[in-house]
């Protein structure tokens, strides 16, 4: 989930909680926000990985570290009165909202660090979803721009209670999808992960193995009402570059040739589901695409190009590229 849609959805929550207690109404939003402070302490990450994105702020500890001192002590300090319990529980609310909803997406979450690294990962959404996010954005806008001060309060209810009952749709049109595609996945072919996209409509069902030195990885492209529309696209690579010089032969060679490459470039090809595909750059050269199958947006996934030269030599470089299978659907 973006920063915007928590604190929106930490607000609304607050609202639900205490009505329309402006001091309230902010400690919550706030606190929504607050667990992705974590990028700030980002770069002690390596050697404390505790510290980690979606760390131990994103934890129940880390949360009620936040409520205890936010709402304890800050919050009534600087808002010059307010009941410091009630701060504290709508901070605590807030957190723990930021946290759940983290959860239910593709990007896991340890609620229960420092004591357990058992993750909640429920798959049913996208990290970031420009559906929300764009709801977000411009719900702060109407908000606090437009209605905020302009309109009748009934008016603002009336906004608050649309956007409970859109944010309470939404998570449960995704879960409901989550759940039934999660049911039919072995039923259409050999896939154990469900990997949500950006329509809830639309899954990538997936099977990954990585034993014996190597990685296997096929999925397919679900559409509720169609099935499978695209695939299933099959790639087995070793996890490891092999030291062969000259020119690859085909596809098959260029992607096992550069999987180790791309790896060592970018860990987000360890860290999340990933596919490769190969093309002809010339005589005996081949560009190839190594990118996720969680991590994109507008059409374009994260993940490393390698250049391989007819010597066999590479170079690599991250990038942000439409998948071909992608580019097929336009």
């Amino acid at each position: 989930m973006d920063l915007f849609t928590h604190v929106l959805t930490a607000y609304l929550l607050t609202f639900g909680l205490v009505g329309y207690q402006p001091n309230y109404l902010i400690a919550g939003a706030i606190a929504g926000g607050l667990p992705d402070a974590d990028v700030l302490v980002f770069p002690l990450a390596k050697r404390f990985p505790i510290l980690r994105h979606h760390g131990i702020t994103h934890s129940i500890f880390g949360v009620t570290v936040f409520a205890l001192v936010g709402g304890l002590w800050i919050a009534p300090m600087l808002s010059h009165g307010g009941d410091p319990l009630v701060f504290f529980a709508v901070m605590m609310a807030g957190g723990v909202c930021h946290m759940l909803e983290d959860g239910f997406t593709h990007y896991s979450v340890a609620p229960f660090l420092p004591f357990s690294e058992q993750p909640l990962e429920v798959d049913a959404d996208r990290a970031i979803n420009f559906i929300t996010l764009v709801v977000s954005v411009a719900s702060f806008y109407v908000l606090l721009g437009v209605e905020r001060g302009h309109v009748a309060f009934e008016l603002y209810l009336l906004t608050v209670y649309g956007l409970m009952v859109f944010f309470v749709a939404y998570f449960g049109v995704r879960a409901s999808a989550r759940y039934v595609v999660g049911r039919r996945k072995k039923l259409v072919g050999d896939f154990d992960v469900p990997v949500p996209t950006t329509n809830p409509l639309v899954w990538l069902l997936l099977s990954e193995s990585k034993q014996d030195g190597r990685m296997r990885t096929s999925f397919a492209r679900y559409v509720f009402g169609r099935g499978v529309t695209k695939g299933p696209y099959v790639v087995d690579v070793p996890l490891e570059a092999p030291p062969v010089a000259g020119p690859a032969k085909d596809a098959d060679e260029a992607l096992a040739r550069t999987y180790g490459v791309a790896r060592k470039e970018s860990d987000v090809l360890d860290q999340t589901y990933s596919f490769g595909e190969a093309v002809p750059a010339g005589p005996g050269a081949w560009k190839v695409h190594w990118y996720s199958l969680e991590f994109s947006a507008f059409g374009r996934s994260a993940g490393v190009t390698v250049d391989l030269a007819a010597d066999g030599s590479t170079r690599a470089k991250s990038s942000w590229r439409v998948p071909l299978w992608r580019k097929e659907l336009a």
